[in-house]
């Protein structure tokens, strides 16, 4: 809603950081590209020490962080909890919601650099912190190769890892693990952006 409340302001920042790409045009479609032409970037494991893709995702219907209210933030995290629930194969995995988990398990997911930390001094400068913790978690699968933070800056932020260099694989799960959840949860979207 924000580039077309204040498109005056934002369309020509956009054209000018964009090389002309005007006001009239359109964002082209999704478009993953082939997932296969992706693949093992060290195969004899001698550089590459861990992989990792991630993108962030807005939910259709709520604004962004700073904007949410506490029954939001509430709302968000049971609708996508629910969701990443019915995951099934190699993303079948366990929400953690942030209150109520002990400190424990909340610094080992920290250590394991799984979780995100309360207190980022850039998310506090733009509000985007209020409520903490409610309506945040953590969802991993068995493997922790698949992870899906809830409500830290975006509103998903969904991320494939592994240890070596198998970019083909790591891309190809967070291809899959995206559009499975696209049909289960609408993200927002702005046909212009």
């Amino acid at each position: 809603e924000a580039y077309t409340v204040f498109a005056d302001l934002f369309d020509p920042i956009i054209e000018d950081y964009h090389a002309g790409f005007k006001k009239t045009d359109n964002h082209p479609p999704k478009n993953w590209g082939d997932v296969s032409v992706f693949s093992n970037l060290d195969p004899a494991g001698e550089y590459v020490v861990s992989t990792r893709v991630r993108c962030g995702r807005s939910l259709e219907g709520y604004p962004f962080n700073p904007c949410l209210t506490e029954e939001q933030y509430k709302e968000m995290e049971q609708k996508v909890s629910s969701t990443l629930s019915g995951l099934e194969g190699e993303l079948k995995g366990t929400f953690f919601p942030l209150t109520g988990m002990t400190k424990e398990v909340q610094q080992k997911l920290i250590d394991d650099h799984f979780l995100f930390k309360e207190g980022d001094r850039f998310l506090q400068a733009a509000n985007a912190c209020r409520f903490w913790p409610t309506g945040r978690g953590i969802y991993h699968n068995e493997n922790k190769t698949f992870l899906v933070w809830c409500n830290e800056e975006d509103h998903l932020r969904i991320i494939s890892m592994q240890m070596g260099g198998d970019l083909g694989e790591v891309y190809r799960r967070l291809v899959t693990a995206v559009n499975d959840i696209e049909k289960r949860i609408p993200f927002s979207h702005n046909d212009r952006l």
